[in-house]
């Protein structure tokens, strides 16, 4: 009988490749939507809706207990991935009281749901680096001490202290993943590695004469998104639920992003790049960059995509669908 996991988020970058995953591996995949995302597929779930007809999608708000309660008991799952989030850092400094309330609650209301109706889940936090903030020490890792800068890292926080408590009280198989930047042709259009490489080909198309961004001298561990579901399903397979850093032990700035997206296509990115100060963090984190050894060591995990070949990827994925736009 086929294992059935649980994705919350599945509609996102991370809830679409592990969706793939883990059908790829015989599971039974269902995901928890809001019900406008069923009512408008185009949009909202454009991810998924090459494998559509293999998912079993349940209509349900995380921020209503009962209406995930339900979900659980109906469904029962062996796996619990829990991706779903206010993502997005820059917008969370706009809406503190959302992003808290979504990431928060939809936390609790997942872990407490399963210990009442799925004791026996395995259950996989998606924490952030974002937690780490201005961390005392680089690299990362996880016994390094958490000072988050946004009101997003606070509540990843949370959750991660959430799951700990779950499975430190109730014995539950809970485990955080603690990813660093993870990035992807599927990656939403309102981050800024997203940002850079669709409108440079808009720029190589001719559709757009400037690029306006923040601060080029921050620094971020970037990894592909495909190699970090992987890493999430390796820590539910374990013998017992641990905590694991997932990254690639490497940092680029903006500015390195701007130099290989424009440069794949031949252009000088000094001519279109503009500074605004509108895409300035009121509270920016300069360096982060993870240490990876411990998922080494005991997932025998790491990275298989380099920081070149995922901005090449990008780049050649949006011009490639700009072109077929434009025919």
């Amino acid at each position: 009988m086929a294992k059935k996991a649980l994705i919350t988020g599945i509609t996102g970058q991370d809830g679409s490749y592990l969706a793939e995953f883990l059908l790829d591996k015989g599971y039974e995949v269902h995901g928890i939507v809001r019900r406008v995302a069923l009512e408008d597929p185009a949009h909202r779930t454009w991810r998924i809706n090459h494998i559509r007809e293999k998912l079993k999608l349940h209509s349900a708000s995380l921020e209503s207990y009962s209406s995930v309660f339900n979900v659980v008991e109906k469904i029962q799952p062996d796996e619990c991935y829990h991706l779903a989030a206010q993502s997005f850092v820059s917008y969370s400094f706009e809406d503190e009281f959302s992003t808290m309330n979504t990431n928060i609650n939809g936390t609790h209301s997942i872990l407490s749901a399963l210990k009442e109706r799925a004791p026996k889940c395995r259950f996989y936090f998606a924490g952030s680096s974002e937690m780490f903030g201005v961390a005392p020490q680089s690299p990362q890792n996880e016994a390094t001490p958490l000072f988050p800068r946004s009101s997003y890292g606070i509540s990843k926080l949370a959750g991660f202290h959430l799951t700990r408590n779950y499975r430190e009280a109730y014995k539950m198989f809970a485990c955080n993943g603690i990813l660093f930047n993870h990035e992807s042709p599927r990656r939403g259009f309102e981050f800024v590695t997203r940002k850079i490489t669709d409108t440079v080909a808009k720029i190589k198309m001719g559709q757009a004469t400037e690029l306006r961004l923040g601060n080029l001298e921050a620094k971020r561990d970037w990894g592909f998104a495909g190699d970090y579901v992987t890493a999430m399903w390796f820590m539910l397979q374990q013998k017992t639920p641990d905590d694991f850093v997932i990254a690639t032990g490497e940092t680029h700035t903006v500015r390195e992003f701007l130099e290989i997206s424009f440069g794949h296509v031949d252009l000088d990115w000094q001519k279109y790049v503009k500074k605004d100060e509108q895409f300035f963090r009121p509270a920016e984190i300069y360096e982060l960059k993870g240490d990876f050894a411990k998922a080494r060591r005991v997932l025998n995990w790491k990275p298989t995509v380099s920081f070149k070949e995922l901005v090449h990827r990008m780049v050649d994925h949006d011009l490639a669908r700009h072109q077929k736009q434009a025919a």
